[in-house]
């Protein structure tokens, strides 16, 4: 248990039977009245995003979630297989769970595994991830000035806009939270 003083980003909250991630909070002290605390918060599970107000000193419950450094090993049918890097616990997370991460999840890519009570709760890959393209559409000559962009399939099967200048083979940065290519990548 904790009060609404304790509250900061990325706490974890048990409401309800549910779990919910502060993404923001404000402590308001009006002129007339009792203070109170101001929250962002977003459902762990499904991703929705609601707004809540709790008295100042309200109690509540926090979660408690385990986030780890893990490897992803292979897919399992519809699970992510990952591997705990100190104890090598193997751990497969469904792929719901995994969600959007799935398109930039390579073999032996190191991401953060949440956990709560031993079920899997998120994934969270790094800001930016390389991959090689392994289709797309050749570029024209002349096509190296204009700002245009084009699809291209990267190696995890994810299509991507890049500039036309691209080719297939290239490794690009990828921005894992948007999908935004970031540049090229020399080895």
């Amino acid at each position: 248990m904790a009060t609404t003083n304790d509250l900061k980003n990325g706490i974890v909250l048990n409401i309800d039977g549910q779990l919910w991630s502060v993404v923001e909070f404000q402590h308001v002290k009006p002129g007339k009245g009792g203070a109170f605390v101001r929250t962002k918060l977003k459902s762990v599970l499904s991703g929705k995003v609601v707004d809540r107000t709790f008295n100042a000193g309200t109690k509540v419950e926090t979660a408690n979630v385990d986030k780890r450094d893990m490897q992803y090993l292979y897919k399992d049918g519809s699970d992510f297989v990952f591997m705990d890097t100190k104890t090598y616990d193997q751990l497969p997370v469904p792929e719901a769970t995994v969600g959007d991460a799935a398109s930039y999840l390579l073999e032996n890519m190191e991401a953060v595994v949440a956990t709560h009570d031993g079920s899997p709760l998120y994934i969270e890959l790094p800001a930016s991830v390389v991959l090689e393209i392994t289709y797309t559409e050749p570029g024209l000559q002349g096509d190296r000035s204009t700002g245009g962009t084009k699809p291209a399939t990267v190696e995890t099967g994810a299509t991507i806009q890049v500039p036309l200048f691209v080719e297939t083979g290239t490794k690009v940065k990828v921005d894992t939270r948007s999908g935004d290519y970031l540049g090229r990548v020399n080895d």
